[in-house]
C-alpha cells in the first residue's frame, strides 16, 4: 500500500470512528438491533415516538421531521419498571450544547419548570408507558425519564437531546465531501512524486 496509503487508511479510519463516537454517545436513547432502547441506569425499555396525525404509523427514535402531536411510548425490557413510578418530562434546550447536552447541563438550569413545555409527574403505569405531547412549532428538546427504584436512595435518569422539525441530511454529505477531498490530494500528491 505505501507510504502514503496507510497513511491515508489511519486518516479516513481516525475520522470515522471520531465523527461516529457522538452518535454512540447521544444521549439516552439508543439504536440497537433496529430498536430504539432508553436506558435509565441498569433498566431499559423499547422507546419509540409517533407523529400519528402528521405521519401515521411511522416511528421515530428521537428528532422529528414534523412539528405536530407526539405520542411518546415505552416498552418495558425490565418487570421492574412496571412497578416504578416514572416521571417523563420535556424542556427546551438552553443549554447551548445541543444535541451534546447530558444530565449534568440540566441539573445545572436554574428554573426547570420555567423551561419545561410537557411534565406528566411520577406515576406507576403497569403495562406501557405512553404520554402525549403537541408541538407549536420547531425547536432544541430534551427529553428526559426518570425512575426512582424502590430504595428511593438513587433516581435513575435518561437525557434524549432532541429536535423538533428539522428535515436537513445533518452533517455526513460534509464528512463525505471532506472524505473525497481528501482522497483526490492524496491521488494528486502521489501523482506528482512519481
Amino acid at each position: 500500500m505505501g507510504k502514503h496509503g496507510s497513511w491515508l487508511a489511519r486518516l479516513v479510519i481516525g475520522l470515522s470512528v471520531a465523527v461516529a463516537m457522538p452518535a454512540f454517545g447521544h444521549g439516552g436513547v439508543v439504536l440497537e438491533d433496529d430498536q430504539c432502547l432508553i436506558r435509565m441506569g441498569y433498566l431499559e425499555a423499547h422507546f419509540k415516538i409517533y407523529l400519528p396525525e402528521a405521519r401515521g404509523h411511522e416511528q421515530y427514535c428521537e428528532d422529528l421531521p414534523s412539528a405536530a402531536g407526539a405520542v411518546f411510548v415505552m416498552e418495558y425490557q425490565h418487570e421492574a419498571l412496571s412497578t416504578l413510578p416514572i416521571e417523563f418530562r420535556i424542556i427546551r434546550n438552553v443549554t447551548g450544547l445541543g444535541r451534546f447536552a447530558r444530565w449534568q447541563d440540566v441539573q445545572d438550569i436554574d428554573d426547570l419548570d420555567a423551561v419545561t413545555v410537557h411534565h406528566r409527574p411520577a406515576a406507576v403505569v403497569p403495562d406501557v408507558f405512553t404520554s402525549r405531547h403537541e408541538f407549536g412549532g420547531r425547536g432544541e428538546y430534551i427529553g428526559m425519564v426518570t425512575v426512582t427504584p424502590e430504595s428511593g436512595d438513587r433516581r435513575l435518569t435518561a437525557v434524549f437531546p432532541f429536535s423538533v422539525g428539522f428535515t436537513g441530511v445533518g452533517f455526513w454529505p460534509w464528512f463525505v465531501l471532506f472524505v473525497a477531498f481528501v482522497l483526490i490530494n492524496v491521488w494528486l500528491v502521489r501523482r506528482q512524486v512519481r
